[in-house]
């Protein structure tokens, strides 16, 4: 492996992480995540949005 390789790879580990982060932190405050975020994490927004909440 490759430095490139393993830095490329870390650095997809924290861009996934930080939109986990994101989404989760605006769902808990009722807020739509972005979807740039959603979809980083295998979530396509309009299913998102079609998901009704208490």
């Amino acid at each position: 492996m490759t430095k490139r390789h393993i830095s490329s790879k870390i650095g997809r580990f924290f861009n996934v992480f930080g939109s986990a982060v994101a989404v989760a932190s605006a769902t808990r405050i009722g807020h739509q995540p972005v979807a740039s975020d959603l979809r980083a994490l295998g979530i396509d927004p309009a299913q998102f949005n079609s998901i009704h909440r208490n």
